[in-house]
């Protein structure tokens, strides 16, 4: 069931031309690009977020460059790479080293007040150790015996990609896929975001499968396990000199205000560390992103490939239909929460139907924008249109994986109890 449109024409402001559109969307004139990108979101972000998109930008237009003049884009340590991991080892020596100043504080001090900052030391080395990923626990996770026929496709697109499969997958809410590494021994997972798989076709979700599996063989420097590691102790670091309370200069209260004071200095220091390491990282991730849309390419076709980076571009349409949703369900009080089992299976449809009546005018719209803007999922992605045009470099590739209806079917019933679960989750506590 559509939401209710009405058409809208009128002349463009600027130039007169005529204009038509629904009342879902921003009207707009493709003569002159009048009102083509309302919103303008770069204008709220601050100093370093825009340092950051603009590098990313010229990141990603170099990357395309050099595919385009012929150069062959493949995985590979560079220098920065190098510079990346030697960063990440002096995090870890410093956790080392921590920890080592603790145990022997400790020893020395046993029985006295040493074993204080002993103690003190050795819990900072240990909060601040090098974790490995666990299996998440809030969203359902399926292992091979849940859903053979999904892990079975998987498993022929890892192939086609030069990889092995997964371990296990995850279903959430998100509208987006990852894939990551978890546990000692390195096992993989898959996160598929329903949102964002339910409104693909058959052979676009093998392209997306193709681009997760792209990643585990494209050296994405950044997610590995010494520089992932040292992200994750920095953060943490910069966690604890996160200003205590109020902000410093507005809190009365004398002690705050010198630990606010003191934490400055080494809060700074932890967030130089951080913007090094995502400086030094941001090539080598854009790089993986652009051999991975290859990987989706050659495993689910070059065109299943350039639909599905046209669907970051109206990934807020599958935000608001959802949120829409979650609050008619919040309008109808506590019994509306209760029975949201009853519809949960209905909102896939919905959210289906919503995104595939986005009409080519609003597309269009949309892809002109995120030129503009240099539309990205995050820094970590070449923009959008430029992630397009790489695809659009080279001969088509035909499908090397495809599927069939039967089969389709059967990966939608061993999924049926997480939809049900995931979409419970949206309509109930919102999106």
């Amino acid at each position: 069931m559509h939401t209710a449109v009405a058409e809208t024409v009128q002349p463009c402001p600027d130039c007169g031309a005529e204009v038509r559109g629904d009342s879902r969307f921003p009207l707009w004139c493709a003569a002159c690009d009048w009102n083509v990108d309302p919103e303008r979101p770069e204008e709220k972000r601050g100093r370093i977020a825009r340092a950051r998109h603009a590098q990313a930008q010229r990141h990603g237009e170099r990357l395309l460059a050099e595919l385009s003049a012929g150069g062959a884009l493949r995985a590979r340590r560079d220098s920065s790479a190098v510079l990346a991991v030697a960063l990440a080892l002096v995090v870890h020596a410093l956790t080392l080293s921590l920890t080592a100043g603790g145990v022997w504080l400790l020893v020395q001090g046993w029985g006295g007040w040493g074993m204080v900052p002993g103690a003190f030391l050795l819990a900072l080395g240990w909060s601040l150790r090098p974790r490995f990923a666990r299996l998440p626990e809030n969203k359902p996770v399926l292992r091979r015996a849940d859903a053979p026929e999904l892990f079975a496709l998987t498993d022929e697109v890892a192939r086609v990609a030069g990889t092995r499969g997964v371990d296990a997958i995850a279903v959430d809410g998100e509208n987006n896929a990852s894939v990551r590494s978890y546990g000692v021994r390195g096992r993989r997972l898959l996160t598929l975001g329903l949102p964002l798989w339910e409104v693909l076709t058959p052979q676009q979700r093998i392209a997306l499968l193709g681009h997760e599996m792209g990643h585990y063989v494209n050296g994405d420097t950044r997610h590995g396990l010494v520089v992932g590691t040292a992200y994750r102790s920095l953060t943490t670091w910069h966690y604890y000199f996160a200003p205590v309370g109020h902000d410093a200069l507005d809190d009365s209260d004398f002690f705050t205000l010198i630990l606010n004071t003191i934490y400055v200095v080494p809060r700074l220091l932890v967030r130089g560390v951080l913007t090094v390491l995502d400086g030094l990282t941001l090539r080598a991730s854009q790089r993986a992103e652009y051999l991975a849309d290859r990987t989706a390419a050659r495993v689910g076709s070059t065109q299943a490939a350039l639909e599905l980076t046209e669907h970051l571009l109206i990934s807020d349409s599958a935000a608001v239909v959802l949120q829409r949703e979650s609050n008619l369900t919040a309008l109808k009080g506590p019994r509306g929460r209760r029975d949201a089992a009853t519809p949960a299976d209905e909102l896939w449809q919905r959210l289906a139907a919503e995104m595939s009546s986005v009409p080519e005018r609003e597309r269009a719209r949309l892809r002109r924008a995120g030129t503009l803007r240099g539309h990205s999922v995050d820094a970590t992605h070449p923009p959008t249109h430029l992630r397009h045009a790489c695809l659009l470099t080279g001969e088509p590739e035909p499908a090397a994986v495809a599927t069939d209806t039967e089969r389709e079917h059967r990966i939608a019933g061993e999924l049926a109890a997480a939809r049900t679960t995931v979409a419970r989750r949206i309509l109930q506590d919102g999106y």
